[in-house]
């Protein structure tokens, strides 16, 4: 692989106009596909296999038109002190606020006038009017949604608080100042990194250029394969970071051969067939993780990771070929000033002799220290992540709601006037679907009433055809609080299959379940068939072991860390947290996802370069000081380059991207710096040559993919500056 590498990187360099010209085209018709595709709705959300999805299907059937799975809103009146919303000056408001969402919308299915439909407080003090709509809160148009707040807006000022809440305002939210605060801090990381403007560009440029790629693609395909719109979101957060960190290994492995003083082509050919490979190996981890997330067997995860990984791919394809090409553009100004100084003085090779010298760099420093305390080393980190790891026990999942919105918000201020008025539970009600006649349904409203933890139950509303009927449950508590997911179970066991329990509430609680259950199972295949993969990369077998639990360690001392502060509260007004609950359900496997993939990018990175040392002779001690003299800098620079674009969205209001935000960036920080910075060098440092123990029957299995480039410094050793032509090496 290689020379394979090796070739197509000389190819590119030689052939850049034609291969830089190919990347513009292929931008310029993913962008024209993005502009003129039918604009993108939210796509379609099921759970199959569920109960409340089954009871969504049941009420499609039986109940056309209703709308049960579609967005609701709900605008809560508020009297002032002393005052009632039935007193005739505040009722005319609120009629005439029926009125105005009535008209406001033909995506809206019905609007319950609060005096009729019994929404009305004991005390008086609070009214709320229910609205309904055909279709989920994501696919609702702007003109709707404006409709809905500009009925609100209108009723404020005329005696009454006016809040409005519901999914129905559920929008994505911006994320466009966090992507743009971490740009910044990665280029000027970039620019400490390599001391020149045209180094530190090249991995942003051709970075961008790929997610422009992915994500346009991702947008003129959208309405064709049902793509969400939270797919580019992914695509974007996924495709910036490994963009990134892809192009900045290619970039630093050709100044290191241009200081050894190696002509420029040759140079981006060595740079892409030795660092080439480890991308390659490193973006096919990325693609498992992602590709992987079909386990969960939920059609919009699904996608979202496949159309995540293709963006990958696009990174991998465009380190291999566009940053030599542009590398061929930029000639000596990738080089830092100071070097180009050095070398017009006649010292050219100058960085090359003092790392061949020996004068150490904080890496070689830092991994001599390791070298030297491995024990100590190693306990020191394990210890610690296993400490910041014990929250990660008292785990609670589920999905947060307006509940944990900032108080600034309408969507906030509504649930807390509901909660005020009618009690927390009217914030989540549980639809029962009963697949009988009305004695079935009247048999089960006696039941529900029969348990505990609920607040209200209304009587059975027959279908049309008096074949199934729907019965509302008010829970006494939250919707996302352990008591109220207890009555959903308690209600399914207490009843017979022809009663199902659906709602928003219910379908956050099955969501949470299958993405539990899934987890081991996604581990499984994520960890496997990445051993698998290093295995072949490093030809070891304890290597990838280590490389597996080192990320399991990181991942879950993460979780503890987001349990902390998001379930528990400790910093949490540090990180803009106002209000605890639980974590959200898909949050677990999304980090293995993501940070897998990131952190089997830096392991890939880190090792090769110590196992290509250690394939050229040199003992196990040296080559963990030798990987670190060449990785630790550049590794580095891509896990704070990482933990800056992911700790720019703890700054949203979105408490879902908050939580994401401080996993990925604390998840980053552990993996990177202690897990792959400390405990690996620790544990090879203890294991020696048995570190790169492969069994002779597995390596004559095994192919020979030469990620160490062996056979390439074999073929080019002694050809600096000339056209050699390298056989290719068994793949």
């Amino acid at each position: 692989m290689a020379t394979f590498l090796y070739k197509l990187g000389r190819s590119a360099f030689r052939r850049r106009r034609l291969v830089a010209l190919l990347w513009v085209a292929l931008l310029a018709v993913a962008g024209i596909g993005a502009a003129t595709a039918p604009a993108a709705t939210s796509g379609s959300f099921s759970i199959p296999g569920t109960e409340a999805q089954r009871a969504f299907d049941l009420l499609e059937e039986r109940f056309p038109g209703a709308g049960a799975d579609g967005a609701t809103a709900r605008v809560v009146f508020k009297a002032p002190e002393g005052q009632k919303v039935t007193d005739p000056a505040h009722k005319a408001v609120v009629e005439e606020t029926v009125a105005a969402l009535k008209s406001g919308s033909d995506q809206i299915v019905s609007v319950a006038d609060p005096y009729t439909a019994q929404a009305v407080s004991q005390d008086g003090s609070t009214a709320y009017v229910s609205v309904a709509y055909k279709v989920n809160g994501m696919e609702l148009t702007d003109g709707t949604r404006e409709a809905l707040t500009r009925a609100g807006e209108n009723a404020q000022g005329k005696g009454l608080t006016v809040e409005v809440g519901g999914d129905a305002l559920q929008t994505m939210p911006e994320t466009g100042a966090g992507e743009i605060v971490g740009v910044v801090i990665a280029g000027v990381v970039l620019v400490l990194t390599f001391g020149s403007l045209v180094a530190a560009g090249l991995p942003l440029l051709t970075a961008i250029i790929g997610v422009g790629i992915g994500v346009s693609s991702i947008t003129a395909l959208a309405n064709v394969l049902d793509l969400g719109s939270t797919t580019s979101t992914l695509a974007m957060m996924i495709g910036l970071a490994v963009g990134i960190d892809y192009a900045l290994f290619i970039v630093s492995r050709y100044r290191a051969e241009l200081a050894d003083g190696r002509e420029k082509e040759e140079a981006a050919g060595r740079a892409v067939g030795t660092a080439g490979s480890a991308v390659v190996f490193a973006g096919l981890t990325v693609v498992i993780a992602l590709v992987g997330l079909a386990v969960v067997n939920i059609p919009m995860l699904t996608k979202m990771g496949f159309a995540a990984a293709g963006t990958v791919v696009i990174a991998v394809l465009i380190a291999l070929t566009l940053i030599p090409a542009l590398l061929g553009f930029a000639g000596d100004k990738v080089i830092g000033r100071k070097q180009r100084r050095a070398e017009k003085a006649g010292k050219a090779g100058e960085d090359s002799a003092r790392n061949k010298s020996g004068k150490p760099n904080g890496g070689t420093r830092w991994a001599r220290f390791v070298i030297r305390r491995p024990v100590m080393v190693l306990l020191i980190g394990v210890l610690g992540l296993g400490a910041i790891a014990l929250p990660a026990a008292s785990l609670e999942m589920g999905l947060p709601d307006d509940g944990v919105k900032p108080t600034s918000t309408s969507e906030r201020r509504a649930y807390d006037a509901l909660s005020d008025g009618f009690g927390p539970g009217f914030n989540g009600p549980l639809l029962v679907v009963v697949d009988g006649d009305k004695a079935t349904a009247d048999k089960t409203v006696s039941t529900i009433k029969g348990l505990e933890g609920w607040a209200a139950v209304t009587p059975a509303t027959p279908n049309k055809a008096g074949d199934a009927a729907m019965i509302t449950v008010v829970p006494k508590d939250r919707p996302s609080s352990a008591a109220t997911e207890n009555l959903v179970h308690d209600i399914r066991g207490a009843t017979g299959d022809d009663v199902l329990v659906t709602g928003a509430t219910a379908m956050n609680i099955d969501f949470s379940q299958k993405m539990n259950d899934a987890l081991v199972p996604y581990l499984a295949l994520v960890v496997g068939l990445a051993f698998l993969l290093l295995t072949l990369v490093f030809r070891s077998v304890l290597v990838p072991l280590k490389a597996a639990l080192g990320f399991l360690l990181s991942v879950v001392a993460a979780l503890g860390a987001v349990v902390a502060v998001f379930q528990w509260g400790w910093l949490g007004s540090l990180f803009g947290v106002e209000q605890t609950g639980p974590i959200m359900s898909m949050m677990p496997i999304f980090m293995v996802g993501v940070v897998f993939g990131l952190a089997m990018d830096y392991e890939v990175f880190l090792v090769t370069r110590m196992r290509e040392a250690y394939v050229h002779g040199e003992r196990p001690g040296e080559a963990i000081v030798t990987g670190f003299r060449h990785s630790a800098r550049v590794v580095t620079a891509a896990a704070v380059i990482m933990i800056a674009v992911f700790s720019g969205f703890i700054g949203m209001d979105d408490q879902m991207i908050k939580m994401i935000g401080f996993g990925l960036a604390v998840a980053v920080l552990f993996d990177a710096f202690v897990v792959r910075m400390a405990i690996v060098p620790a544990v090879l440092a203890l294991l020696g040559h048995k570190a790169w123990w492969l069994p002779k029957w597995l390596d004559r299995i095994l192919p020979n993919v030469d990620v160490e480039g062996e056979s390439l410094a074999r073929h080019t050793d002694g050809t600096a500056g000339e056209s050699a032509k390298p056989d290719l090496v068994k793949v």
